[in-house]
């Protein structure tokens, strides 16, 4: 399973809320959605959330073993 824990971070640090990121990303309402459900998203997403924090994938999410 993935998580997006370490993305909900990043914001914290940055003292970014969600809707700040969603309208700095143009990311609709369902990916937002899926973001804070853990569900799947995007390359093209995940390549936008890894320019705006100038991070890679594993700064944005994290792999849990079930």
């Amino acid at each position: 399973m993935f998580t997006y824990k370490p993305l909900w971070k990043l914001l914290i640090d940055n003292d970014m809320n969600k809707t700040t990121l969603k309208e700095r990303l143009n990311l609709s309402s369902n990916t937002m959605s899926r973001l804070s459900h853990n569900e799947y998203v995007s390359m093209a997403t995940l390549d936008a959330l890894c320019t705006e924090f100038n991070c890679t994938p594993n700064d944005i999410i994290e792999h849990i073993k079930e």
